[in-house]
């Protein structure tokens, strides 16, 4: 190697570069410089770029050591992907000084005149009739050049423009035809969240944004809503889409037969963010499940019959039956039953399940069971206090004089009260 390459890479080597983010779109460039220190206070410097000399901000301020950039700039460049034609960083070119207050000063002296230079402009087109609306115009701060911004949706001959906008301020003409976002890039203020646009504060290549991505985070597709300044697509719904795709990924697709604690059923929707899973049951019913608690069916795999479930039908068919019992025996229809004949009559009709095994009784049917039983028991004990002497005088006096006829029509007439017998013939029943 020769003493002359030594020479440039040492050079090389002990270059301190600086990122510096200058004009309006905010272009991203290295400039050479030879500080030992830059300050965390005053960002802004003098650069001589290929459009002269301009007023820029370095680009982290925090991130410099002994004046050098702590990153590399391949590792710049792989923060920003790859090169594509939205790509921030460009040529770049030499550091000249920190800019002072007399710059600053300037600076915005600039910025007031370039906005009667932008109307002055739109005036001139609208004299020609050009089809070209003027967005803004841009004074470089060394006045060597005048930038102006326009957007347009056809092709547009603007030299007799230029040569108009030439000789009124007698200096360099430049005309940049851009897009609908880059232009809410350099009037945007405030979005509906509250914050600067994400696209005039930060964002440096703005990335496309379709409709999937609205429709997977449940956004409302209503354009007005999910629209920036640009009239497209917010930037912002593209920042949680891997996430979004990542979660949709574990969720089971519509109409998959599931297994749920509560039984089979079929898949009808799901809730990306939360993960829960909206199955229909067999019962016609809708409920919502974590992911976690379901268990997907594979093809030709027979669902399970939880015996939670059945329980909760028995308890359900039980109760019915005992209310229509109770209704049925205070009515006088049907005859009272000991608890044990109940109980045994009820495991009997419970038996009608796929598999054949008795259902369990709730403690709520055995509970209305025992006060069923007991509201018979003092029914009978009533009853037989206030009639049960007097019938039972009446069967012994019946059975001594049973071979009689006569005296058992006497007693018959004697006692009109008892619907149980019949008048004899030939005898009307007063």
């Amino acid at each position: 190697m020769s003493s002359g390459d030594n020479t440039k890479s040492k050079s090389q080597k002990s270059a301190k570069q600086m990122l510096v983010s200058y004009g309006r779109i905010g272009t991203l460039g290295w400039f050479e410089h030879h500080e030992a220190h830059i300050s965390k206070i005053n960002a802004h410097v003098v650069i001589k770029t290929k459009r002269g000399l301009e007023l820029g901000k370095i680009v982290g301020i925090h991130n410099y050591q002994a004046g050098r950039f702590k990153s590399s700039p391949e590792q710049v460049e792989q923060y920003y992907c790859n090169r594509t034609k939205d790509y921030p960083l460009g040529d770049g070119g030499r550091f000249v000084r920190f800019a002072t207050h007399e710059d600053l000063g300037e600076q915005k002296h600039l910025e007031k005149n370039a906005i009667g230079e932008a109307k002055t402009c739109q005036r001139i087109v609208e004299e020609m009739k050009l089809k070209m609306k003027i967005v803004e115009a841009e004074h470089l701060f060394g006045g060597e050049r005048i930038v102006f911004y326009f957007t347009s949706e056809t092709r547009v001959d603007f030299r007799e423009l230029v040569r108009r906008l030439a000789k009124e301020y007698q200096t360099r003409i430049e005309l940049r035809q851009i897009g609908s976002r880059d232009e809410a890039r350099l009037i945007s203020d405030y979005e509906s969240c509250g914050q600067q646009c994400c696209c005039s504060r930060f964002l440096k290549i703005l990335e496309p944004v379709n409709m999937r991505m609205a429709k997977l985070q449940k956004a409302t597709l209503d354009p007005s809503k999910i629209s920036g300044h640009c009239g497209r697509l917010k930037c912002c719904l593209r920042y949680e889409d891997e996430n979004y795709l990542a979660l949709k990924r574990k969720m089971p697709h519509r109409s998959t037969p599931v297994q749920t604690p509560k039984g089979p059923g079929k898949v009808v929707d799901f809730q990306i963010l939360t993960q829960l899973v909206i199955i229909q049951m067999e019962t016609g019913d809708r409920q919502a499940w974590p992911l976690d608690e379901i268990e997907i069916l594979k093809p030709g795999q027979k669902p399970k019959r939880s015996k939670p479930g059945q329980r909760e039908n028995a308890s359900v068919n039980e109760e019915q039956d005992a209310a229509v019992s109770k209704e049925l025996s205070d009515m006088g229809l049907v005859e009272q039953k000991s608890p044990d004949d109940k109980k045994d009559s009820q495991g009997q009709s419970s038996r009608d399940n796929a598999n054949g095994k008795p259902r369990q009784k709730s403690e709520n049917t055995q509970q209305q069971g025992k006060r069923h039983s007991n509201k018979n028991r003092r029914r009978r004990s009533k009853n037989d206090k206030k009639g049960g002497s007097s019938n039972s005088q009446n069967n012994q006096y019946s059975q001594k004089n049973a071979p009689d006829k006569n005296q058992n029509r006497q007693e018959n007439k004697q006692n009109p009260s008892d619907g149980n017998t019949m008048p004899p013939s030939g005898e009307s029943k007063q």
